[in-house]
């Protein structure tokens, strides 16, 4: 049974290794994406706080400086408001996707775009798609299919792994858990191959089996049905402002259920083919609604106010967005509707845990430094697995050549 499951582990892994360096290896620059945009744009993401503590504008105030700041082109709809008396405040337009404007809070100065860097945009198109970017969302690419079966190899290779790793007797188990520096290079490799693959097995499978449920549809159906959850296709949900909820960074939708309506929002109509204009949107409600959702939530992590509904992440201690949607009065600020977290169906969270689970953000530092270094073992192991294999494919073939077995 072992050697079955060598030639196995050797066969996948000769195809398929250096797709799965590709992959493991671009997952590890990921991983620290945030932090490390954050690092190179401070001014971004961190303001200085006035030496007279002074307190934080009003929404109003600050839409008002952002509105004058900016051409009237671009139609403000969002304001993300943080707990960090320090952080900047994220503003956010219609028609304009995956891009939020930094604004100081205590100024309303303007401190530029916030957006994806050039080297984590590439790393994500080569993690995700090997380059071969699907044209939209949700539709097939040879790429996307080609990550999905490596990952799927990569899962077989990962378990053929442990059954060859599995020691005879306790001394060879010692042996397995260490790296030799002193017995030559090739004793060397072959101690880190097996050693470090297995430290990093555990991860590596959480993040091959979470990351094919974006590969194939399935897959993605199995993984949901096994955790109560389904897959059932929706149309497409809206913003209050008429625009597509964006989707967010851990991979959730902005909104719980799509079935919560915003009540009382101004929408244009049309009469004889002719569209009227919307009426203008009175952002003084943001005052009022930020109070009562500070009236209802004293300690959050964040609130972003929209045109007739905001989202609040209730938790700051938690590396999860775990938002309450709160439905608000366009005219009074007053709230109407609280759709829970928690009260969500699983289907509409199961892809944030998924998410979470893929990149290792469900434990914050803690858990981002063990996925970096189990994802970079897992670029390493196929380079190793190659040397080693061509180191014995060499000796047999001298072994021949001398005439010896």
């Amino acid at each position: 049974m072992r050697k079955l499951f060598s030639r196995l582990h050797l066969w996948l892994s000769i195809p398929f290794g250096l797709l799965i360096c590709i992959v493991c290896l671009s997952g590890a620059a990921l991983v620290f994406e945030q932090e490390i945009t954050r690092a190179l744009h401070p001014e971004l993401h961190r303001v200085q706080m006035p030496e007279n503590d002074a307190t934080p504008l009003r929404p109003s105030e600050i839409a008002t400086c952002i509105r004058t700041q900016m051409p009237d082109s671009l139609r403000l709809s969002s304001l993300r408001l943080t707990a960090d008396p320090q952080a900047t405040c994220m503003a956010g337009f219609e028609n304009v996707k995956r891009q939020t404007l930094a604004a100081d809070p205590y100024t309303g100065e303007v401190k530029g775009w916030t957006q994806t860097l050039p080297f984590f945009q590439t790393m994500r198109r080569l993690h995700r798609w090997l380059m071969d970017a699907p044209q939209q969302k949700g539709m097939p690419s040879t790429g996307k299919t080609v990550v999905g079966v490596t990952t799927l190899a990569m899962t077989a290779i990962l378990l053929t792994g442990l059954v060859i790793w599995v020691p005879r007797n306790r001394r060879a188990l010692r042996s397995r858990l260490s790296v030799s520096c002193t017995k030559g290079w090739r004793r060397f490799w072959y101690d880190s191959h097996v050693s470090l693959g297995f430290y990093a097995t555990l991860l590596l499978l959480v993040m091959a089996l979470t990351g094919l449920t974006w590969s194939f549809g399935w897959y993605r159906t199995a993984a949901y049905a096994l955790f109560g959850g389904t897959t059932t296709a929706t149309r497409p949900q809206q913003q209050t402002d008429g625009t597509p909820a964006p989707h967010r960074a851990d991979g959730k939708s902005g909104h719980h259920d799509a079935r919560q309506q915003t009540v009382g929002l101004p929408r244009s109509r049309s009469h004889g083919g002719q569209a009227t204009k919307e009426a203008a949107f009175d952002y003084t409600v943001w005052d009022r609604a930020l109070a009562a959702a500070q009236e209802r939530y004293p300690h959050y992590k964040s609130i972003k106010l929209g045109k007739g509904s905001m989202e609040v992440d209730p938790d700051p201690s938690s590396p999860l967005r775990k938002t309450d949607r709160l439905t608000f009065d366009p005219q009074t600020g007053e709230v109407t509707a609280i759709a829970r977290h928690e009260d969500a169906p699983a289907s509409q969270t199961l892809k944030g845990w998924f998410y979470a689970f893929h990149t290792g953000s469900w434990g914050g530092m803690w858990t981002k430094i063990p996925y970096f270094l189990a994802a970079l073992i897992g670029g390493l192991l196929p380079l190793s697995g190659y040397y080693l294999w061509y180191k014995k494919t060499g000796a047999r073939k001298k072994n021949r050549a001398a005439g010896r077995p």
